[in-house]
């Protein structure tokens, strides 16, 4: 059903199987693929968060490389998605920090079978939840690996997530330098590594047209900076389908967030509209219902538009959408504005 044009059709299947068998952590988190594609956000965190603990008491009693882990870490995973599409940064940033205490070095160094390629691909989500809720302070003091080629996609993705906080805050030199760095270190990933349905360097492949996007845009390269942006959704848009996606921060909240500070609505509100599925840009299960970020954008639009029906039945959902949100909402991605509020000046 989840692949479907109809997934709330199984929710009360959903809502049957969530504890069903209380210790059984993966059955635990089953419902939030129905939850998730239904935009019920709270939950998704909620069902994973469940599964987690009863995760818990599976490693009490298991240790070692098995298997199982891979799905230990697709509990958290799914628990940070939840959490950072419904503004929950707390609750996305502690996700991410369990994902890197269930898979320390000693566990990746493990070659048969292969962990590192299994599952160091998950240990930068980090890095993506800080972009998510701009914590771009927090993205400069994160220490790169010791070992980058254990650490490989990590390592590129921390060079990614450096060049968008420094993008975003105005340090353009010091951007350009992360995106050759970058560079670097996405020749250094293995083909073999991989997030469940898609590879590591498929997914950074999306981290460098966004990286592009957001240094072109600093340097007032707007055409340039737009075209980068529009290949990153592309790019996003082709990656094999997956649960959670395999591109952690739809590409097209950072678009439509500085196509509306350029004031360019008509643009931004298209974006808006497929992300959220009210239109059929996007296949189904490719759609991100009722996301707080995109709601955000799309009211704005819609005001800006004069469409004042249309804004008022959005406001209501937007209100519902934020109300688990720690951070206040005012973009569909914190890169707007981010460069003029870390010089001091008034943000658009």
């Amino acid at each position: 059903m989840e692949m479907s044009p109809f997934p709330h059709l199984a929710i009360p299947a959903a809502d049957r199987l969530a504890g069903l068998v209380p210790d059984a952590g993966h059955l635990q988190h089953m419902p939030s693929h129905i939850y998730v594609l239904c935009g019920d956000y709270g939950r998704t965190v909620d069902s994973n968060a469940q599964a987690m603990r009863a995760d818990a008491k599976y490693r009490e009693n298991e240790n070692g490389a098995r298997f199982y882990t891979l799905y230990i870490a697709h509990n958290i995973h799914f628990k940070a998605y939840g959490a950072s599409f419904s503004g929950q940064g707390e609750a996305a940033l502690a996700a991410a920090d369990a994902l890197v205490e269930v898979l320390p070095e000693s566990l990746l160094r493990v070659e048969s079978p292969p962990m590192a390629d299994w599952l160091e691909g998950f240990v930068p989500i980090r890095a993506h939840v800080l972009i998510r809720f701009g914590r771009w302070d927090a993205i400069l003091a994160e220490p790169m690996p010791a070992d980058p080629a254990l650490y490989s996609a990590t390592t590129a993705t921390l060079h990614y997530a450096r060049g968008i906080a420094y993008a975003a805050t105005g340090e353009v030199t010091a951007a350009e330098r992360e995106r050759e760095l970058f560079t670097a270190a996405l020749a250094r990933v293995p083909e073999s590594r991989t997030v469940f349905n898609n590879t590591c360097r498929d997914i950074l492949t999306v981290a460098g047209q966004m990286l592009d996007g957001e240094i072109a845009y600093r340097r007032g390269d707007y055409d340039e900076a737009f075209a980068a942006l529009r290949r990153s959704i592309e790019l996003d848009d082709a990656l094999p389908y997956d649960e959670p996606w395999g591109w952690m921060q739809p590409t097209r909240h950072a678009y439509g967030a500085l196509l509306l500070e350029q004031g360019l609505y008509a643009e931004a509100e298209l974006a808006y509209r497929a992300d959220l599925g009210f239109d059929s840009t996007l296949s189904r299960a490719c759609q991100h219902p009722g996301n707080v970020w995109s709601l955000h954008g799309y009211h704005e639009c819609l005001l800006a538009a004069g469409k004042a029906e249309e804004a008022a039945l959005i406001s209501q959902q937007l209100e519902l959408a934020g109300a688990r949100a720690d951070v206040p909402v005012e973009s569909s991605c914190f890169c707007r504005g981010a460069a003029l509020a870390a010089s001091g000046e008034c943000c658009p």
